[in-house]
């Protein structure tokens, strides 16, 4: 059952990672769901300071994913339209096997989205779909590194207490 656990709970922490990009995963929680896994084997200890601690950054940061796009957004002149387009435009751009598509899809969906809020000005929804995009990239880095965190802290745990399992 350890190893189940053990395998799980890695697969949980690569997909933290994978939710960092997706907007429908939330990744760093999906993170630390992979880390209460390894803490629930007999093999490593349960650590509830460790596991408080790593949950309060995980919903921090949940949280902060609603709030920073929106503020780069409105520090910029956007509008939900752009906000609203970045994430389709990710969603389209995942689907397209390009590289970096996701990145290049969250841009256009934002320009497209300020485009249809304000069809005539297209200065303004350039500055808009900048801010979107930043307050996007700001929000998904953030993730990404708690996400790399808590994948390491998983592999460093598991190989600290590698000969209980085996």
């Amino acid at each position: 059952m350890d190893i189940f656990l053990l395998i799980l709970g890695f697969l949980l922490t690569l997909l933290g990672i994978a939710g960092s990009f997706l907007p429908v995963l939330p990744g760093p929680i999906t993170g630390w769901v992979g880390l209460l896994l390894l803490h629930l084997t007999k093999a490593v200890p349960m650590d509830y300071t460790f596991l408080g601690i790593t949950l309060a950054v995980s919903v921090i940061i949940w949280i902060l994913d609603y709030i920073i796009p929106s503020l780069g957004t409105k520090k910029y002149g956007g509008t939900k339209y752009g906000a609203v387009g970045t994430t389709l435009g990710m969603i389209v751009g995942f689907l397209i096997p390009i590289p970096l598509g996701f990145i290049i899809g969250a841009f256009a969906g934002a320009f497209l989205g300020e485009l249809i809020h304000d069809k005539n000005d297209y200065q303004k929804a350039w500055k808009g779909a900048v801010g979107s995009f930043l307050g996007f990239l700001a929000s998904t880095t953030l993730k990404f590194i708690i996400s790399l965190i808590f994948t390491g802290l998983f592999v460093y745990k598991s190989i600290d207490y590698w000969n209980l399992f085996v």
